[in-house]
């Protein structure tokens, strides 16, 4: 009688593991830590938050406006990865752009900033001391490189997908940013 439990046992994981849904990003699962920064609406500033989008895919990318390569890519796959979406997906999904060079892109450059890529993109910026602590908890990081004016900031390059419960649920490495890879896990996401 034991060896049938064990073989039963052993089916059914088995089964179950054949069932769970394979995603392309790294898989996380911890709740994402919410924050709250500097944005741009309507012509003045206002305060947004993490949890102003419960409900919602949130895709979050940091980065800054004068970035010669990395961002503007990360940013180009994220409106691709919105035009694999049916309008009705697209609705229950939130681009961020989280700008880490605070002394040159205010809230407003950084909402221009997105809305180039795509109008429905948030810009956001903050503090030094706000987005150390939220880089912190996504285990990002930034930090400036060079004098003067045309400093460069080296930064993550990850895209972050946070559930619809407010659950980072997905990392996307350099390497796994394919609209076609992003928006085929939002789908199972939704």
């Amino acid at each position: 009688m034991g060896r049938v439990w064990l073989v039963i046992t052993a089916l059914l994981t088995v089964l179950l593991a054949s069932c769970e849904e394979k995603f392309n990003g790294i898989v996380k699962g911890d709740p994402a830590e919410n924050f709250c920064l500097k944005g741009w609406k309507g012509g003045k500033e206002r305060e947004v938050c993490l949890e102003d989008f419960r409900g919602k895919v949130v895709l979050i990318f940091f980065g800054y406006t004068h970035c010669p390569d990395v961002c503007p890519v990360a940013l180009d796959v994220l409106k691709k990865t919105l035009s694999l979406l049916r309008d009705r997906e697209r609705e229950k999904v939130q681009v961020i752009f989280i700008s880490v060079d605070p002394e040159r892109d205010t809230p407003e450059i950084a909402q221009r900033y997105a809305e180039y890529f795509d109008p429905s993109f948030i810009g956001l910026t903050g503090s030094h001391e706000d987005l150390k602590k939220i880089t912190k908890a996504y285990f990002a990081f930034y930090r400036k490189v060079g004098e003067g004016k045309d400093y460069l900031v080296d930064h993550t390059a990850y895209i972050y997908l946070i559930d619809r419960k407010g659950v980072l649920r997905l990392i996307y490495p350099s390497r796994k940013q394919k609209p076609e890879l992003i928006a085929e896990d939002i789908k199972k996401i939704l």
